[in-house]
């Protein structure tokens, strides 16, 4: 395997602010590369999901940018120089169901703009953020790169498109890029607010000692991945030069219902699990199981975190810092 290292580069992690881009931000930090950026409009990242990436890596630049803004980010890389990009910057999947046309123009313009910079050589490799919600529901388990893409919302479609647009840039100009396709995220800072995610809603609602609202049967399974392997899984795409102009998955290859995973977290909670039951919500993915098999035979990857301890980390942050 033919290695790549960051401690060398100048480095610009857009949606840096972000769950997952500040948990990758922060691992960058303790590798002390040339220099560290993160850009981020703050919509949904906060300021102090930085915190300790500050403390690692006191020359930290934080810029308030959108990527969707081509002349915006233009002018973050004419101030400040990089070479690798890692672009985590995206809207969240609940957005895109009050606000369609906003998420698929924006995903989009997110996505081109980075590619277009890399083809004009502003930067030298784009490591882009995708989703498993291109897949839409498995038609084959587990779900590897060669899955049909069929978009099931707005986001899923929106990230697809991105997709398409990046790989196009990779086979017509040869960009240096790669794209990463991880499942279903949880951890520490994962949005607890507006759009939240099931896990910290699951949360809240045993905090509180309230009913969970489970939509549809609560049969529909997802392939959770606790964020510190997707960002150790991240870094090893990166570090691999063999999986330059591929899609890559980062997935467990098991898949949990939502019912059990929310009865998980009252029970590690310590709270009498109380569900009441809604309307299934339309497009609605209906199962998830991911294959990592790409990812472990190019980069040695394998998610380490069982679904339990992983609850039990995010479950611990949100009982210092959210509830």
């Amino acid at each position: 395997m033919t290695t790549n290292s960051l401690s060398d580069k100048r480095v610009l992690v857009t949606g840096g602010a972000g769950f997952i881009g500040s948990h990758l931000v922060e691992a960058i930090a303790a590798i002390e590369p040339a220099s560290l950026i993160v850009a981020d409009t703050f919509f949904i990242g906060k300021r102090e999901h930085l915190e300790a990436s500050e403390e690692l890596y006191p020359a930290l630049v934080i810029a308030e940018v959108d990527t969707a803004d081509r002349e915006a980010l233009e002018r973050l890389v004419a101030a400040h120089p990089v070479d690798v990009v890692f672009d985590l910057a995206t809207l969240p999947l609940p957005y895109s169901l009050d606000e369609p046309y906003d998420t698929v123009v924006k995903i989009t313009a997110m996505a081109v703009n980075l590619a277009e910079l890399a083809r004009i050589g502003a930067f030298g490799t784009l490591v882009h953020f995708s989703t498993s919600e291109v897949y839409g529901s498995a038609v084959t388990i587990p779900m590897d790169e060669s899955h049909p893409i069929v978009p099931q919302t707005p986001y899923a479609a929106a990230k697809a498109s991105a997709d398409h647009t990046v790989a196009a840039y990779i086979e017509t100009f040869g960009i240096d890029a790669v794209i990463v396709r991880p499942f279903n995220n949880y951890g520490p800072r994962q949005n607890e607010g507006a759009y939240a995610a099931l896990i910290p809603i699951a949360i809240r609602a045993a905090a509180a000692g309230e009913p969970m609202t489970v939509f549809g049967t609560g049969e529909q399974t997802r392939d959770f991945m606790y964020v510190g392997d997707t960002v150790a899984g991240t870094l090893a795409i990166f570090d691999s030069i063999e999986t330059r102009g591929q899609a890559v998955n980062l997935a467990t290859g098991t898949e949990t219902s939502v019912n059990d995973v929310v009865a998980t977290v009252y029970d590690l909670m310590g709270i009498e699990l109380s569900v009441d039951r809604a309307d299934a919500r339309p497009a609605d993915v209906q199962q998830h199981c991911g294959s990592s098999a790409l990812a472990a035979s190019l980069t040695g990857f394998k998610a380490e975190t069982s679904l339990r301890d992983g609850l039990a980390r995010t479950i611990d942050w949100y009982r210092e810092f959210v509830l």
